[in-house]
């Protein structure tokens, strides 16, 4: 069973990939909607909840966490390794190195979260992958919240994008980073308004990849229909995470409740 996490429904960007690459495993999700968004949130504060949330995924079952969320991973990843040493945990991180290899103008936008930006793994991208390409950075401030209500392609996010995107269209980006799960949610606004010049760089594929590596599972046969095995939590209120996971990728799951248990944090 693969256990995945998110402060709120940005994960589901990467549930799809998963799911297409391994469609016979058990899926847990979790959406700490109660929470959201974490890019704000202080390093210690996103520790404390990452680390109850692997908890509750581990005592379910799970065998592989995906930390399905840039800010957390940036924030906990070293955190959950260190508490959890026998867990395989697969995080997210902005893609900088395809887009460096893909850019031809040498200038790169990235979106992502102000918490996800101020990263010493965020740094460490940029030093080893962005030699010679200058990026041009947005914290995207609002954007979370946008899409967890659903405003996924009305005239107000359409508006709200245009003065993000604009000037880094501007500078010469050619190749956009989607440092955060929920940016692929509003990605057919960000392509009308980038245009077809621009590529756009989403690594869920990649992270799917990734786990179906340390799981040892090759590509599997298709499932037929009803064959989607995924139990949701949400630590708000699980109709509403069910009406979005239908509204998002069309599958019809138990979406339940989820209290977390956080230990007492001791340092940052």
């Amino acid at each position: 069973m693969i256990g995945i996490f998110d402060s709120g429904i940005g994960g589901l960007s990467v549930l799809r990939p998963l799911r297409d690459l391994l469609p016979h495993e058990p899926l847990i999700y979790v959406a700490d909607q109660a929470h959201v968004p974490y890019g704000a949130r202080p390093p210690a504060e996103i520790c404390a909840l990452s680390e109850a949330i692997t908890r509750f995924l581990l005592a379910q079952g799970a065998e592989l966490v995906v930390v399905a969320c840039n800010t957390a991973t940036a924030a906990a990843l070293t955190h959950l390794r260190a508490v959890f040493p026998d867990v395989p945990f697969v995080g997210m991180e902005p893609a900088v190195k395809p887009a460096a290899r893909l850019t031809k103008t040498g200038v790169v936008g990235a979106l992502a979260t102000a918490n996800t930006f101020k990263s010493q793994r965020y740094a460490s991208l940029l030093a080893r992958f962005a030699e010679g390409v200058r990026l041009v950075e947005n914290p995207c401030v609002g954007l979370v919240e946008r899409i967890e209500r659903g405003e996924l392609a009305t005239a107000e996010t359409e508006t709200f994008l245009r003065a993000i995107l604009e000037p880094m269209l501007a500078e010469g980006v050619d190749v956009l980073i989607l440092g955060c799960t929920h940016y692929p949610f509003v990605r057919p606004l960000l392509e009308r308004i980038a245009g077809p010049e621009v590529v756009l760089v989403d690594p869920a594929p990649a992270v799917a990849q990734q786990v179906a590596r340390l799981l040892g599972r090759g590509v599997e046969e298709p499932l037929t229909a009803y064959g989607l095995q995924l139990t949701a939590y949400t630590t708000a209120e699980p109709e509403r995470l069910h009406t979005q996971i239908q509204d998002l990728l069309g599958w019809d799951v138990p979406t339940l409740h989820v209290e977390l248990t956080i230990a007492h944090q001791n340092s940052g």
